[in-house]
């Protein structure tokens, strides 16, 4: 049961600005003192949360998917966060899994913000992503996924680790916190939430929030505001002891996930 080393990053984003973004990150990276495994961005990492899609997105392998590969590489750590990707005429909220190697997987965002008008221009995703690092299983979700406690639902215990990444309106934060604790406690998982901070260019401000939670729903990272760059290890052992003294999810109710949106 190897322990997990994960860095949180939560920056402030350029407004639509991917060359800015993507310099800032690599600075931030670049920060990293300590050896990680894994290397968690905010949602659309290198736009901000923009509809504009024509101008921001761009296809896969590309400069972003290039961007990552290459930050992958130079950290020996697997490189997390969502872009708008472009597929023909569709548009995607894309989180990129990036492993060291140059290999990676993706989750398209199931749950399109439609208060924001996602809905309108982005395709929504049908699969849920389960990956595996270092002897852990990991979901990684996007922002207003969080909302929707059956698409999380650990079945089985099929994951050790969920990951939101997120552009969370400092408007709802509190919605943010709480629901970050419940998916960490119903889920009997470690929760990983990245946000950003700042202001957008539609004048909403961010107050991060980003955080990591036990299988308790006990914040062992916690910061609003503040730009940072944050590694912290999380040990699977005390996970699989409470999992074994705590068995909550032999009683859980099976349910089926209609794919189509």
């Amino acid at each position: 049961m190897q322990d997990l080393s994960v860095t949180l990053i939560q920056t402030d984003l350029y407004w639509e600005n991917s060359t800015a973004n993507l310099a800032i990150l690599e600075e931030k990276i670049a920060m990293i003192s300590t050896p990680t495994d894994l290397i968690v961005l905010p949602e659309m990492f290198n736009s901000g949360f923009t509809m504009n899609v024509e101008q921001v997105g761009e296809p896969m392998n590309f400069f972003v998917q290039k961007w990552m590969k290459q930050q992958a590489a130079q950290t020996n750590a697997v490189v997390t966060g969502s872009f708008i990707a472009k597929e023909g005429e569709k548009y995607f909220n894309r989180l990129i899994w990036m492993r060291p190697d140059g290999s990676f997987e993706q989750y398209d965002k199931r749950h399109l913000f439609r208060m924001g008008g996602e809905h309108h221009y982005f395709t929504g995703g049908t699969q849920q992503l389960i990956v595996e690092l270092k002897g852990w299983k990991i979901c990684p979700l996007i922002c207003y996924d969080l909302r929707f406690p059956v698409w999380s639902r650990n079945v089985n215990q099929a994951y050790d680790l969920l990951i939101y990444v997120a552009n969370w309106p400092a408007v709802r934060s509190k919605v943010w916190d709480t629901l970050l604790q419940a998916r960490a406690i119903e889920n009997q998982s470690f929760v990983v939430g990245v946000n950003r901070v700042g202001k957008d260019g539609m004048d909403l401000v961010y107050s991060g929030n980003s955080t990591i939670i036990d299988f308790k729903g006990n914040h062992l990272f916690y910061q609003s505001d503040s730009e940072i760059v944050e590694t912290q290890v999380l040990n699977k052992k005390s996970l699989a002891e409470f999992r074994e003294q705590f068995p909550a999810y032999l009683d859980a109710d099976s349910f089926e996930i209609n794919n189509l949106l």
